[in-house]
């Protein structure tokens, strides 16, 4: 089915509408998902004792505030609170006797409601949680159903063809039948979690082409709460290489670039966000980074130009030739709550830029001006910086990359 004119327009407007309502309830979601494994990972949640009775998976309030000040998630206490109240407005968490309403900066025992099974699961929340379950569990197996096709003229990446997306819901056990499968695809349309590639169409059973608008993967700053900020669609694919702010006073973000001469150099830097450029869809172009406040405000991202730290260019059968210059290293990287630390420019092959002193990538032994090869075994040598940053985006949270580098 093909709309178009005036009724597609108005049914599209009305859809953006109920969509961009349920992306925001998505985002409180699935921040909240990542908070809450967070504080399980750091023994902030554990069982507790007062008055001679034990309260489950709880954490105290003022502990909680102490730990996102300490992490920098949030500069102050009067912030903090404002995070987690957005969280307890949502029905992510509440007090454990569901006595208090208010976040109370204070020794009381607070829960989220996942770990005890009082989670809201209304018709919105089910059909959100079922897209992220698909999302995964696409991204977990092997298939080639997210593939960069073209329409209109246009290139798209990771996309997924309806009916082969039917196909795969059926093979897996998802739906039992195609209609429901199509059915399927319209809830999750209509919810915000995937489009058609050019906003268009809705979801059909045929050769259409859709895209996920969220990427649940995506590791949200808790400050994002706070600020309502529109969108462009789908969601840019911001930098998993983004750094940490060395401090919180400054306007802008900063990170560290250190060369392998010690040499440090300070470079404005990218903060993740949900910010979008009019350069493409992953946040920031070929040749620069956008920095922005640490605030995560409304206004406008700044675009800079950080000159590269190579001295020069090589290719990549310079690198892989016998007895050359370059020796292979490989690295296990973790990644933490902010990222991985480090930053990759160029193409064929592309570079390491930058790397966090105090991030896993330093940690692991990365440095500047190594030459990227490989990542969790997939060799790279041949693609740009923005098919390595998909790649470890929609890869799992330890990555195994493998470099060159000048002896």
């Amino acid at each position: 089915m093909v709309l178009e004119g005036r009724e597609m327009d108005g049914i599209g407007n009305t859809m953006q509408k109920k969509a961009a309502e349920l992306e925001r309830l998505a985002e409180v979601l699935v921040t909240g998902e990542q908070l809450r494994l967070r504080l399980h990972e750091a023994k902030v949640i554990k069982d507790r004792r007062h008055h001679l009775r034990t309260y489950p998976n709880c954490f105290v309030a003022k502990e909680l505030i102490d730990w996102l000040i300490e992490h920098k998630e949030a500069s102050d206490r009067d912030t903090a609170i404002k995070i987690v109240q957005k969280l307890l407005d949502q029905s992510i968490i509440h007090h454990v006797c569901d006595e208090h309403r208010d976040f109370k900066d204070m020794k009381l025992f607070y829960r989220f409601r996942k770990d005890d099974g009082t989670f809201p699961l209304d018709n919105e929340a089910k059909v959100f949680m079922r897209g992220q379950r698909i999302y995964e569990k696409l991204m977990n197996t092997e298939n080639n159903l997210l593939q960069t096709r073209e329409e209109e003229g246009k290139s798209f990446e990771r996309t997924l063809v309806a009916s082969e997306f039917i196909d795969w819901l059926l093979q897996e056990g998802e739906m039992p039948t195609r209609e429901e499968a199509e059915q399927l695809g319209r809830r999750l349309l209509e919810h915000g979690i995937i489009q058609h590639v050019t906003n268009k169409n809705h979801f059909v059973d045929g050769p259409l082409l859709y895209q996920f608008r969220m990427n649940f993967r995506r590791r949200r700053r808790l400050m994002e709460l706070l600020h309502e900020r529109g969108r462009s669609i789908p969601e840019s694919h911001d930098s998993p290489f983004c750094l940490r702010k060395q401090s919180s006073d400054g306007g802008n973000t900063s990170f560290l670039s250190v060369s392998p001469t010690k040499e440090i150099k300070v470079s404005v830097g990218v903060r993740r966000s949900s910010m979008s450029s009019s350069c493409g869809s992953i946040g920031y172009c070929s040749s620069g980074y956008y920095s922005s406040s640490p605030t995560l405000s409304s206004s406008p991202p700044v675009l800079c130009n950080p000159k590269s730290v190579l001295k020069r260019q090589v290719s990549p059968e310079e690198l892989q030739r016998p007895g050359g210059p370059f020796i292979k290293k490989t690295f296990t990287i973790i990644g933490d709550a902010v990222g991985w630390g480090f930053v990759v420019r160029g193409s064929k092959p592309c570079h390491i830029q930058a790397v966090d002193p105090g991030g896993p990538a330093a940690a692991a032994g990365m440095k500047v001006c190594q030459f990227v090869v490989a990542v969790n075994g997939l060799n790279v040598l041949c693609h740009d910086y923005r098919t390595v940053s998909n790649l470890i985006l929609t890869g799992p949270r330890t990555i195994v990359m493998e470099v060159m580098e000048e002896v």
